[in-house]
């Protein structure tokens, strides 16, 4: 893959209580990638991911698997667009959103 990507997933499973989010923004930041994460009250976490297509892939892939605590049943990949990325904290480049 080439170029650049913007997608959004949604993670299933035992995701929340078990740093989830904080695995996210340190594995994507390592990768390269701008985006957020955030719990969602039905219980999965949301993320999005920017950047260079084919780390963007990797980082999904590896989303199946989740830290150690985790037990991941579903990953589903959505489209998204670079107006969702405004939804970061301000000059930050991987943001941890609040529970939408």
């Amino acid at each position: 893959m080439s170029g650049a990507a913007i997608l959004r997933i949604v993670v299933r499973g035992r995701v929340q209580g078990v740093g989830f989010r904080a695995w996210v923004a340190q594995t994507a930041m390592a990768r390269g990638l701008a985006g957020w994460v955030r719990n969602r009250r039905d219980g999965s976490v949301e993320a999005l991911f920017v950047g260079a297509a084919d780390a963007v892939a990797a980082m999904i892939e590896t989303c199946h698997q989740g830290p150690l605590p985790a037990r991941v049943t579903s990953v589903e990949t959505l489209d998204a667009n670079a107006a969702d990325l405004d939804l970061r904290h301000s000059g930050q480049r991987f943001s941890v959103l609040p529970t939408d």
